[in-house]
C-alpha cells in the first residue's frame, strides 16, 4: 500500500517563534564557518563544515511543515509557482546585516528539500583566496574564452568573483554577468557591471548572451556553459571582441575541450577545434581542500593556450594534454597532481585529502617523495 504524500508547499503555517526559523539556522551557519546548510525530512538540520557534514543534534528533526513552512518564508509567489511546475528551483536569499545565500530547492519523498550556500557580502580578493597570480592577467585580457571548472561546490563562482573585482579595480570596462542565480553582487568602481539572472532578467543563457552581444560589451560572464547554443554563441564572442568567461562541471581542462567539442555535431567538430584553438586563453579546474590550519583552500589544474596546447586542440589529441602541463611549469602551467602535492609539501593540506582529489594516485605519489 503505496504511503499518502501531502503537497510540500501544503498548508503550511509560517512558524517565526520556531526553532527552525530559517534566518535563526542561516545565522548560525554563518557562527560556525559553515559553507553549507542543508534541510531535509526527516532528518534535523545539517551543516557542511570544512567540508565534513555535521548533524545539528541539538535542533529537532524537521518535518513536512517544517520544511514548508521555510520555503514559504524565503520564497516569492512566482518562485513558489515555479516550484511547483517543475519540483525545484534556484534562487538567492539575502539576510540583512548577515549574509546572502544560494538556495537549490527539490522535492523529496513528497516534502521540499533545501540546500543553502554561504555567499559573503564582501567580494574577497585573488590574494585573500590565495588563487594562482595568473588570474589577475588572465582577466585583463582583452578577447578570448577563460573556462573556470570543477564539481559542483568546488569554488568556481568565488574565483570568478575575486577575478572580477581585481578587474573592477583595475581596469575599466562594460561587463554583463548572466547568473543561475545572481550570487556575489557588484558595484561600479572602474568598471561598468551589469548582472542579469536566469528566470527574471534573462529567459536563457543563449538569448541572454545574444543581446548582451549588442551592448557595447567588453567582458561577458556566463554562468554556465552547459548546451550547443550557449557554447556556440560564446566561442564567436570570444573570436570577435569580446573576453568571455564560463564556467562547467568539468573535472580538467582536456574534459573541458572534449565536452565542448563534443556536444557538437560530428561534421561540426573539427571547424570548432580549429575555433577553439584560435579562441582559448586558459582553462582553470579546481578543487577545494580543507587547510590544516583551518579553512579551505582551492587546488588548480592550469591549463594555459601555447602554441603546444592550440596544435593539441587542432589536431584532436586533447588526451596529450596532461603531459604538456607536468612539463609546462615554465609557461605557468601545472596539473592538479602537481598543485595537491605542493600543497602537501607546504603542509598546508593533509596528505589523505590530496590523495582524494587525485586524478593519479601514483603520480601523485611519486611527486610528494
Amino acid at each position: 500500500m503505496l504511503e499518502q504524500q501531502t503537497s510540500p508547499l501544503g498548508d503550511a503555517k509560517r512558524s517565526r517563534d520556531s526553532s527552525l526559523q530559517i534566518n535563526k539556522l542561516l545565522q548560525l551557519m554563518v557562527d560556525k564557518g559553515a559553507s553549507d546548510l542543508h534541510i531535509a525530512v526527516p532528518s534535523s538540520p545539517i551543516l557542511r563544515i570544512q567540508g565534513e557534514l555535521i548533524t545539528q543534534d541539538d535542533l529537532p528533526p524537521v518535518s513536512q511543515e517544517d520544511a514548508a513552512s521555510i520555503f514559504e518564508q524565503i520564497t516569492t509567489e512566482e518562485q513558489k509557482a515555479t516550484f511547483r511546475k517543475t519540483l525545484e528551483l534556484d534562487f538567492a536569499y539575502s539576510v540583512p546585516g548577515l549574509s546572502r545565500f544560494r538556495v537549490n530547492a527539490l522535492q523529496q519523498r513528497g516534502s521540499v528539500g533545501l540546500a543553502f550556500r554561504f555567499v559573503p557580502f564582501r567580494i574577497p580578493s585573488i590574494d585573500e583566496l590565495a588563487l594562482p597570480q595568473i588570474c589577475k592577467k588572465l582577466i585583463l585580457k582583452p578577447k578570448g574564452l577563460i573556462l573556470i571548472t570543477g564539481p559542483a561546490g568546488s569554488g568556481k563562482s568565488t574565483t570568478l568573483a575575486a577575478m572580477l573585482n581585481h578587474l573592477n579595480q583595475t581596469e575599466k570596462r562594460n561587463v554583463i554577468t548572466i547568473e543561475d542565480p545572481i550570487e556575489f553582487l557588484f558595484s561600479n568602481n572602474k568598471c561598468i557591471i551589469q548582472q542579469r539572472e536566469l528566470g527574471y532578467d534573462a529567459r536563457s543563457f543563449y538569448d541572454a548572451l545574444v543581446h548582451a552581444l549588442r551592448h557595447d560589451l567588453d567582458v561577458i560572464v556566463i554562468g554556465e556553459m552547459r548546451d550547443l547554443p550557449t557554447i556556440s554563441t560564446a566561442i564567436t564572442a570570444a573570436e570577435t571582441h569580446s573576453l568571455v568567461l564560463g564556467t562547467m562541471h568539468t573535472n580538467d581542462a582536456s574534459q573541458s575541450i572534449d565536452r565542448m567539442i563534443d556536444i557538437f555535431p560530428s561534421g561540426q567538430q573539427q571547424q570548432i577545434r580549429l575555433q577553439l584553438s584560435q579562441v582559448l586563453e586558459a582553462v582553470l579546474s579546481q578543487a577545494l581542500l580543507p587547510r590544516i590550519a583551518g579553512g579551505r583552500i582551492a587546488a588548480f589544474e592550469i591549463l594555459l593556450a601555447t602554441a603546444g596546447i592550440k596544435r593539441l586542440i587542432r589536431d584532436d589529441k586533447a588526451y596529450e594534454i596532461p603531459a604538456n602541463l607536468e612539463h609546462g611549469a615554465s609557461e605557468g602551467k601545472q596539473t592538479m597532481d602537481q598543485a595537491l602535492a605542493d600543497l602537501v609539501t607546504k603542509n598546508i593540506v593533509t596528505k589523505e585529502e590530496a590523495l582524494a582529489k587525485s586524478s593519479n594516485p601514483a603520480k601523485f605519489n611519486e611527486l610528494i617523495r
